[in-house]
């Protein structure tokens, strides 16, 4: 992994700052060491103590730069979880955007080839990766992914392949040419009618344990009157299909 941006925190503020950068803030300019380690203490002008942390998959979702909805922590744990994706595996994934799963993805050890068909967010990931210290792990390139099933085919076989985009069931249909024997699928959407139609694409594909889940979370309040979930919200996020490669 490379060197990686690291998180500067004084009771509830929080930065997300990067080896020999200077930032002001009202406690002061922080001016952080080309040398900053993890456990340092980075002191303002004006005397404000601030402790520095090493980067943590919640962190990247808190600070990288957006360039719209990220993929939900409760969601890349899912993914994380049903592709089992680790070191030395090889990850073919579409739909970067902020690059909250890529990143996930290369902090595990995966070796990512991530497409987004937008130029400006695929550069914004670019820099998130950067950030995160997985830049040599991720590569995100500028295009659709469906231009390019024919050359990936042709080459080495990857080990999970995860889909954000609204054409994951035209690449699910070819899965099995991407992937290697026993090679997982992950497809995320926030839509059930583009959900339906990635499981049912994959179950013509001859894929084993097709599975569709949604997302729901709740929090729980806890109060002198009792416990109870939270009121905030029904906590959906979306759909996932999870399948493995004959």
């Amino acid at each position: 992994m490379t060197d990686a941006a690291y998180l500067l925190v004084h009771d509830d503020r929080e930065y997300l700052l990067e080896p020999g950068e200077e930032f002001g803030t009202d406690l002061g300019v922080i001016e952080v060491p080309e040398d900053v380690a993890a456990g340092d203490e980075v002191e303002t002008h004006l005397g404000t103590v601030f402790e520095v942390r090493a980067l943590r998959g919640p962190d990247l979702f808190n600070h990288l730069e957006r360039t719209g909805a990220p993929m939900m922590p409760r969601d890349v744990g899912l993914v994380m979880g049903h592709t089992g994706a680790s070191g030395g595996d090889r990850v073919l994934d579409a739909g970067t955007g902020t690059g909250i799963l890529a990143a996930y993805l290369g902090r595990a050890g995966a070796d990512v080839t991530s497409y987004e068909v937008d130029a400006e967010f695929a550069e914004v990931a670019r820099e998130n990766m950067r950030t995160a210290g997985v830049s040599d792990r991720v590569e995100v390139r500028t295009g659709d992914l469906t231009d390019e099933l024919d050359a990936l085919a042709d080459g080495e076989p990857f080990d999970a392949l995860t889909l954000d985009t609204g054409d994951a069931p035209a690449v699910v249909e070819r899965a099995d040419e991407l992937l290697a024997p026993g090679g997982r699928l992950a497809v995320y959407s926030p839509f059930v009618e583009g959900t339906r139609e990635a499981a049912l694409a994959a179950r013509e594909a001859g894929f084993d344990g097709v599975e569709t889940l949604e997302t729901i979370q709740r929090e729980m309040d806890f109060s002198d009157r009792g416990s109870r979930p939270s009121t905030a919200g029904v906590g959906h996020t979306g759909y996932l299909v999870f399948a493995r490669a004959p």
